[in-house]
C-alpha cells in the first residue's frame, strides 16, 4: 500500500484541528458582534415604525375616548388590530402596525432580541404601560385622553443584555431615538427592564411633559445619546 493511500497521520490531523481552532476563534467573535448589530439595528428601525403608527393612529381620529375630535395615541395591541381601541368597539383595521406586535405578553412584545414596551399618561402625567395581553379596550388603567392627544414613549431593550444586544433604545412623540450602553443602569430582560420615566431628565418632575435627556444624564444616571 502507498504512502497515499494510507491516509492522513496524526499530526496532520492535529495540524488541521488546530487550524479549524484558530479560525472558528476568530470567526465565532466576528458573528457574534455582527448578530448584536443587526438586532440593534433592526430595533432601531422598529422604534422608528412606530412612531410612523402611532402618527397614522393619532391622525385617523379612530381613538377617540373624550370625543374631542381629536385622535389619541395607542398600545401595541390597538395599533396591531389585535385589541378594541379604547372607549369602542371598534379596532384599527387595516392595522397600522404589524400584526406580530399583537403577540403582547406581560406589557411587552419581542421582536429580533429586543423588549418592547409602550407608554401612554394618566391624568398625573405618569406613564402608564399596556394590559398584560395587549391593549386596553376597558380604560382600566385610566389613560389620560387630553394628553395621550400629544404624548407617548417606547422602549426597546435587551432580552438578554450581550447575547441578543448591548444597548437600550427609546422613542417618543418626538421622532428622535435615542440610545444608552446601560453604564450605570444595565436593562437585561424581563428582570430589569427601565421605568417609563428613565430617558427623562435628571431632575425633572414625574411627568412625560418632561424633557428627555438627549445627550444628557438622565433619571437612570446613564447618559442617552440622539441616534443619527
Amino acid at each position: 500500500m502507498s504512502k497515499r493511500e494510507q491516509g492522513f497521520t496524526l499530526i496532520e490531523l492535529m495540524i488541521v484541528v488546530a487550524i479549524i481552532a484558530i479560525i472558528a476563534s476568530i470567526a465565532i467573535p466576528n458573528l457574534l458582534s455582527a448578530r448584536l448589530n443587526a438586532n440593534e439595528s433592526a430595533a432601531i428601525a422598529t422604534l422608528k415604525n412606530i412612531s410612523s403608527a402611532q402618527a397614522q393612529c393619532q391622525a385617523s381620529g379612530i381613538i377617540d375616548t373624550n370625543t374631542n375630535g381629536q385622535g389619541e395615541y395607542g398600545f401595541f395591541g390597538e395599533l396591531s388590530g389585535a385589541q378594541l381601541v379604547r372607549g369602542s368597539t371598534l379596532r384599527i383595521q387595516p392595522p397600522v402596525l404589524s400584526s406580530a406586535f399583537g403577540n403582547v405578553t406581560g406589557s411587552r412584545v419581542t421582536r429580533s432580541g429586543y423588549l418592547f414596551q409602550m407608554y401612554l399618561p394618566l391624568a398625573t402625567g405618569a406613564g402608564v404601560s399596556e394590559d398584560a395581553t395587549g391593549g386596553d379596550p376597558d380604560n382600566g388603567q385610566n389613560v389620560d385622553a387630553p394628553s395621550a392627544e400629544t404624548m407617548w414613549c417606547c422602549y426597546a431593550w435587551p432580552s438578554v443584555m450581550g447575547n441578543s444586544g448591548k444597548r437600550t433604545f427609546f422613542i417618543n412623540q418626538g421622532g428622535d431615538v435615542l440610545a444608552t450602553n446601560g453604564a450605570v443602569d444595565e436593562y437585561d430582560g424581563t428582570g430589569d427592564a427601565p421605568v417609563y420615566g428613565a430617558a427623562f431628565v435628571a431632575g425633572g418632575s414625574n411627568s412625560m411633559s418632561e424633557q428627555i435627556a438627549g445627550n444628557t444624564v438622565a433619571r437612570d444616571g446613564n447618559t442617552w445619546i440622539v441616534v443619527q
